[in-house]
Parts: C-alpha cells; structure tokens; sequence
C-alpha cells in the first residue's frame, strides 16, 4: 500500500503547486513547458540497470506516444488554469472521475476481459457523471477577484460576469474530458501495441519527450512574439511541478504492480484518495469554500467510485 499512498501524495502536491504558483509569482505556462524536461530527466534516472533509452521510428506505439505527449502538456495547462480559476478539490474531482471515459471505452469499444459490470456498477457510471456537474456548480457573483488570469504571470482585479464565470466552469469540465481522453488512449496502447511491463518507463519517456518537445515549440513561439520572459522562479516551480509529476505516476505503475496489475482494485483506492486528501487541503491551507452543490458532488464522487469497483472494495475488506 506503500506505492498506493506515495502516488496519492504526489498527485495532490501537483494542484498545490498550482495553487501555490500566483501566490509566488511563478508563471504557469513556463512552469508547465520546463516541468517537461525535468520529468524526462527524473525517468531517465530511474531507468533499470542495463535498460537504455531510444526512439524505435518504425513502431507505431511511438509515434502514439509522442501524440499522447502533446495531449498530456495540454491537459496539464487545464488542470492548472482550473485549479487556480476554480479551485483544488473541483479540479481533483474532475480529474479523477474521468475514469468513467477509460471504463466505459473498455466495456463497450475494446470489449477487453475483466469483471462484468452488474446495476451497481452501472449506478456508478451515472452518478460520477452527475458529481462533475454538481461539483463545477458556481453562483454567479459580482464579487471582485484577483485570481490571476488563467496562465499568465500578473495578477489583476477584474468582476467575474456571469459570462466569464461559464468559461471557467467549462476548465474542469475540460480537463474532465482530456484526463478521459489520454487516459483512454494509454489503455488502447496497452492493449495493442505494449506486449510487456518492461517497457513501461521507455513508452512513459517517449511519451513525455513529446510533452517536450511540443512545450518548448509553444514557448519559442511566445518568446519570439514578446509574450513570455523566461525568468528563474519559473524553472524553479519547474522542478516542484516535475519531479512529483513523473513520480505519482511512477509509484501508481509501481502500486499496480504490487497488486498483480489490477487495475480496477488500484484506480478506485486512488482517485478516492487524491479527491479526500485534496479536499481536506484545499480547506485547510487555502480555506476555499464549497457550496451545498459542491459538497453533494464531492460525496457522490466518493460513492460513484465507490459503486463502480464495489467487489474490489468487498474483497479488500475480507
């Protein structure tokens, strides 16, 4: 369970750290494209003894994974503009209920072996699709904010409209969808293209290469139009956002392992954790407040999880 909890930590100090990142002046954009290269370096570290790192061009697996790169550099932006713009335990909760995009692609479009989903497991379904709703649920207020704008640098008051608070409600609901969207690329190539575990790192570096180098392409362009000084708190942020970044995903390989690849026993425990430990940071360091919509939501997120791998949870329990 040790790798479980570690991967759990490391996924709530990643919202923090966006969180944390207009308080310290750091720009996200920037801290997202360095975070990149600093992953790299991290995975490289940890390659096994006698492994080595290529790009196999040939293989369609690589360029599958470059692509994911790309999608996962642009989830990453969404989830820290939503975590600034709406808050760490809306953005958890988005994020970690899009496990319902991946099952419902593996019950109905791959068709792949595993449990079958009985009324439960449908309930499930339903109603973690009802909690990003009532999660992302906002009051219109004519309140000043001084949040800073979603990826830029100097914090400025500015009213939230109701037609600027529908755009920051459609982030989590973005990153919802994206999180979803790679997470069920990931799973296609694990069922076609990846024959075995020891592959894992190699595909997670090639994969963040394409992060890279699709960061870097987007911040010379920036540069070149004088929209982004690169400054050295920003690749300072880079290092905190990084390595925790390549670890939590590094340990959840690591706790899937340790419980014999199951992945539907691991991912529940998971996203229940992040969403609980999450919440109970966003109240304590950064006092954001939820409204009676949101709480339901949180609820029904712990028991749309729940709903959704109740056998695993009644054999853990035996």
């Amino acid at each position: 369970m040790l790798f479980l909890f570690l991967s759990v930590l490391l996924s709530v100090v990643l919202l923090l750290n966006f969180r944390l990142f207009p308080k310290y002046d750091v720009n996200t954009f920037q801290a997202i494209v360095f975070n990149y290269p600093i992953c790299f370096l991290t995975g490289y570290l940890l390659l096994p003894a006698g492994q080595s790192f290529t790009i196999d061009f040939p293989q369609t697996w690589t360029w599958l994974a470059l692509g994911l790169g790309v999608g996962f550099i642009l989830t990453f932006m969404l989830s820290g503009a939503s975590t600034q713009r709406m808050g760490i335990t809306v953005t958890s909760l988005a994020n970690n209920l899009s496990l319902v995009i991946p099952v419902c692609f593996s019950l109905f479009v791959f068709q792949v072996g595993g449990k079958v989903f009985d009324a439960l497991n449908y309930l499930g379904l339903v109603l973690a699709l009802v909690a990003v709703g009532l999660s992302t649920y906002k009051k219109e207020s004519n309140e000043l904010s001084v949040e800073t704008p979603v990826l830029e640098g100097q914090p400025i008051p500015s009213p939230i409209t109701p037609r600027r608070l529908g755009a920051n409600v459609l982030l989590p609901v973005a990153v919802f969808l994206f999180y979803g969207a790679t997470n069920t690329m990931i799973n296609y190539m694990n069922i076609r293209y990846i024959s075995s575990a020891d592959k894992t790192i190699v595909v997670m570096l090639t994969m963040v290469l394409g992060a890279v180098v699709a960061g870097l392409v987007m911040l010379i362009v920036r540069v070149m139009q004088g929209k982004e000084v690169i400054q050295g708190r920003n690749l300072i942020g880079a290092v905190t956002l990084g390595v925790p970044n390549f670890l939590s995903f590094y340990t959840l390989l690591l706790a899937l392992s340790q419980f014999g690849g199951n992945g539907a026993f691991v991912y529940p425990l998971y996203n229940i954790g992040v969403i609980l430990i999450a919440a109970l940071m966003a109240a304590v360091f950064f006092r954001e407040q939820l409204s009676i919509a949101n709480k339901i939501g949180l609820a029904l997120a712990v028991l749309a999880i729940s709903l959704i791998s109740w056998q695993e949870l009644a054999e853990l329990s035996k």
